[in-house]
Formats: C-alpha cells, sequence, structure tokens
C-alpha cells in the first residue's frame, strides 16, 4: 500500500506549522497536493515525493556521492510501492545505499527536518523528462558504521564534519545536528 497524497499532505502541513518562513518556497506542491494525484509514484511527472536520511555520529555527518548527479548528497530517494511511512522510506534508502546496520540508526524526531522542492533535469536513461521533486528529510543518528554500497547508486559513502558537509551540500544538513541538541 503505498503513501497516500493526504498523509503527504499532513506532513508538509505540520511541517510549516513549524516552518512559516518556508510558506512561498513550497507553495507549489502544497497546491498540487491538494489536488491529489499519486505523488508517491516516481512516474508522476508533476511531482513526486523522495525521502533524505541526515544520519549522524558523533559530530560527523555521512554522505554519499549521488552517482547520477555526481556530486555528494545525503542518502535517500524515491518511494517504493511498499513504503508505509514516509521515515520508513528514508531508512530504506539509507540502508540500501550504505549498507549500514538499520539496528544502529535511531531516530532523532519523527517529523522531517527539512523539506525542499525543486527542478530535476530530464534523464533519457530512465525515460524521465524533467520534474520536480518533494524531497522530504528526516535526521537520524547512530553508533554503526558504512557497510557494502549500493553501487549502482552511490559511488561513496563518507562520515563529513558538520561544517564541510554543509559547505558540500546545504544548510539542510544542519538540520540534522539542530534536531539531535534538541533531544539530547
Amino acid at each position: 500500500m503505498s503513501i497516500a497524497d493526504s498523509e503527504i499532505a499532513g506532513i508538509l502541513a505540520a511541517y510549516l506549522d513549524r516552518h512559516p518562513e518556508e510558506t512561498a518556497l513550497l507553495a507549489e506542491p502544497v497546491e498540487l497536493l491538494a489536488r491529489g494525484k499519486d505523488f508517491a509514484s516516481r512516474r508522476n511527472f508533476d511531482m513526486h515525493v523522495t525521502v533524505g536520511a541526515l544520519l549522524t555520529r558523533g559530530e560527523d555527518i555521512l554522505l554519499v556521492g549521488h552517482r547520477a548527479y555526481g556530486i555528494p548528497l545525503q542518502p535517500g530517494g524515491h518511494l517504493e510501492p511498499t513504503d508505509t511511512t514516509l521515515m520508513g522510506a528514508a531508512v530504506r534508502e539509507l540502508v540500501e545505499e550504505t549498507g549500514i546496520d538499520p539496528a544502529t540508526v535511531i531516530a532523532v524526531s519523527q517529523e522531517p527536518v527539512y523539506i525542499e522542492y525543486g527542478r530535476v533535469p530530464a534523464r533519457s536513461q530512465k525515460d524521465e523528462p524533467e520534474h520536480f521533486h518533494l524531497d522530504l528529510g528526516y535526521a537520524f543518528t547512530t553508533t554503526g558504521d558504512i557497510g557494502s554500497l549500493q553501487e549502482s547508486e552511490v559511488t561513496s559513502a563518507a562520515w563529513f564534519p558538520l561544517n564541510e558537509a554543509t559547505r558540500l551540500v546545504g544548510a539542510r544538513v544542519r538540520r540534522a545536528s539542530d534536531a539531535r541538541v534538541r533531544i539530547a
């Protein structure tokens, strides 16, 4: 059973209640979700949902070399029809891409720590035109380490100091550390 548009819309609304300064940035996905159109499906090219996993270990954060984009990013990816929760999908993607033991992964927050909406270039090898992603990122912590990589998706995985990861990926990675501090 795939994740319903109404669940995605509810999570986005709750996020905007906590981050009203992002309302203008996320206005278009709010409008699209109000129309309801199976945004959990990767084949929806108006927009579809992806998930990210911001995983910290001590003062470091895990980044992967994203094969398709050729840049470092947080682990994450598309929803699968078998996913029942967005956080569960984020953990699935994290484990698939990095081989980390899921038993060592602890959620820092039940809500996304970032939501971003952005244009994705066309990828002819996947038969995908230019489209939009609504990416929901969840924060986790671990005592575990990297295992076998999903080489079809990532070229590398490594722990980065927060300042370096922020420089490479952007301010969203700081939200993992900020969320961890709030619950400590």
